[in-house]
């Protein structure tokens, strides 16, 4: 059997062929690369965005719990409010993103319960955003 070199299989003059390797193999890393840092965009966005939401969610909660733990429920009249410190931070505190308002009616007209709406805004990207939670008490923790 002839080695490969003397059935002509092989050429002498390769000139070149490991630049052009080189050049496809580093067109694929860049294409697998630029994938990759596309997904951490992406997945940062998505990070950030939830984030907000549970914090908003967290926000209009403890407003809710405040309401419900309320004592004397008919101390609580029905209206549209905005929270004095607008606009606050994810703890509550001024100065944040997050804006705060809770609407109070009185579902059965006795004053015996109070139907809670605490709505959470905020602006992401350009667009507004809000959750709300909406409750029903007779106060007392209940």
């Amino acid at each position: 059997m002839k080695p490969f070199k003397d059935i002509g299989i092989l050429a002498d003059d390769q000139k070149g062929y490991l630049l052009i390797e080189a050049l496809i193999a580093m067109a694929i890393f860049a294409i697998g690369f630029l994938a990759v840092g596309s997904l951490v965009i992406h997945t940062t966005r998505n990070n950030t965005r939830s984030n907000m939401m549970t914090q908003a969610t967290l926000l209009a909660a403890h407003r809710l719990e405040r309401f419900k733990n309320t004592l004397n429920i008919a101390s609580l009249d029905p209206g549209i409010y905005t929270d004095p410190d607008n606009p606050i931070d994810a703890d509550g505190n001024p100065g944040g993103v997050y804006y705060r308002f809770w609407e109070i009616t009185d579902p059965l007209g006795n004053n015996s319960s109070r139907r809670i709406k605490v709505t959470v805004k905020w602006l992401r990207e350009g667009r507004e955003c809000d959750i709300f939670l909406t409750t029903i008490t007779g106060g007392r923790g209940i």
